[in-house]
């Protein structure tokens, strides 16, 4: 065979209904020729099949051409061969994945994202479908894009259409470890339990009011929550187990939280709640590191006071950044969730900072929005597929042991995983 051509190449498009051994069969005549491969691309939807190859052009590049038609049509499917010059131009600078979420997803908002990325000078280089059910979520390699305009552009488009978008720059921090700080009422867990003490101490009411009003950033988080836990004094400390009782994951949260873990990366909380709750959390769950505020209890009752110093708006933050020392993670490798108003502070602070079914101030602050009910969706934010989720869920993986040191009395690390009774998801 007479040598490739090196400044020629032909691209090779091949559709039809996938079979065993197609993508062989092909291979096997181009190796017939001393071309060069120079770019693979595959998907297969519902069984159909797009190939995309491009390879150096040899000089009978004519014969090449149509062997390779002849077997495609023995095949069952279309092959297309464009002659041209050289390799694929360069991606642009300016990468970033954008990460879409919808339930549904529609084609107006399909539409809308990619007619933003478009107007911004951008350019869609690749997407692919990270899930289908509960959540439709796709994600879109993007290049030539300033990052801080493309997200502004895309947040306000999201909202109108009533999807979820995350913009992120793309690179290896994908790939290495990373640390996943998570606020625990109305985020890890469904509810407020500052709420559930207060209906069994007659103040409920009174106590949803002011909690709506500090997650809204209406009132100091500190203050107000020392004015809710006043409302719970002389109540039984027998009550905090009744509500240990009731508590509820999000839906989601137990694939989130043992998909991380199997990746190796590190789960903290940090809660404006109570250690008298969390620290059950952490011991079923398996976490990593976790931060609380503690009631008083004197002679079995809730004296109305909360051990010092509080864990507010700014104490999120440190422990954060306390956790990230301790599990040898940069702060660009964090990931803070929450919802709200006392968790701006740690998601401003964070690599990427996650507003979760939040409050608006969160979410025009957080990098990224998700509005759906479901915990696991987050992964799809670190480019994680539901595939991937499902797969890894046929394996076992053993609780870590974890030692006791914290740098805090209101922080500890989690002990080996109990034989307790499980918490609900």
């Amino acid at each position: 065979m007479t040598p490739e051509r090196p400044d020629r190449t032909l691209l090779l498009t091949v559709t039809g209904r996938d079979r065993p051994g197609l993508t062989s069969a092909l291979f096997d005549v181009l190796a017939d020729y001393p071309v060069e491969v120079l770019d693979i691309e595959q998907i297969v939807l519902r069984g159909r099949l797009i190939l995309g190859v491009l390879v150096t052009s040899p000089n009978d590049e004519g014969e090449l051409s149509a062997r390779l038609t002849r077997t495609a049509r023995a095949l069952g499917v279309d092959l297309e061969t464009i002659a041209g010059t050289g390799d694929n131009a360069a991606r642009g600078a300016g990468r970033l994945h954008v990460t879409v979420l919808g339930q549904p997803l529609r084609p107006v908002a399909v539409a809308a994202m990619a007619g933003v990325i478009a107007a911004s000078g951008a350019n869609i280089d690749r997407i692919v479908r990270l899930s289908r059910h509960p959540v439709t979520s796709l994600e879109l390699d993007v290049s030539g894009a300033d990052s801080a305009d493309l997200r502004r552009r895309l947040t306000e488009e999201a909202a109108r259409r009533e999807v979820d978008v995350a913009v992120q720059k793309t690179g290896l921090y994908r790939r290495a470890k990373r640390l996943i700080v998570m606020d625990v009422d109305s985020t890890l867990i469904r509810g407020e339990m500052v709420e559930a003490l207060g209906e069994l101490a007659g103040h409920a009411d009174e106590i949803a009011r002011i909690t709506d009003q500090a997650m809204h950033g209406e009132l100091d988080f500190a203050a107000s929550l020392r004015s809710r836990v006043a409302l719970l004094e002389g109540l039984d400390a027998s009550a905090l187990d009744e509500v240990t009782k009731q508590v509820e994951l999000m839906p989601g949260a137990a694939t989130l939280i043992r998909t991380l873990k199997r990746l190796d990366h590190e789960v903290a909380i940090v809660s404006g709640g109570f250690t008298q709750i969390t620290d059950g959390l952490v011991a079923e769950l398996g976490l990593h590191y976790a931060a609380a505020n503690t009631l008083e209890i004197v002679a079995g009752r809730l004296t109305g006071r909360l051990l010092e110093p509080i864990l507010d708006r700014a104490g999120k933050e440190a422990a954060m950044r306390r956790f990230a020392t301790a599990a040898g993670v940069p702060l660009s490798q964090t990931v803070a969730i929450g919802d709200g108003a006392n968790d701006l502070d740690m998601i401003a602070a964070a690599g990427l900072g996650v507003a979760f079914n939040a409050k608006a101030v969160v979410k025009q602050a957080a990098d990224a929005s998700v509005s759906v009910p479901h915990l696991d969706a987050i992964l799809y934010l670190l480019g994680i597929s539901k595939a991937e989720m499902d797969e890894d869920d046929h394996d076992e993986h053993p609780a870590e042991d974890a030692t006791d040191d914290p740098a805090d009395p209101r922080e500890r690390k989690s002990p080996p995983m109990s034989g307790s009774r499980p918490w609900h998801s």
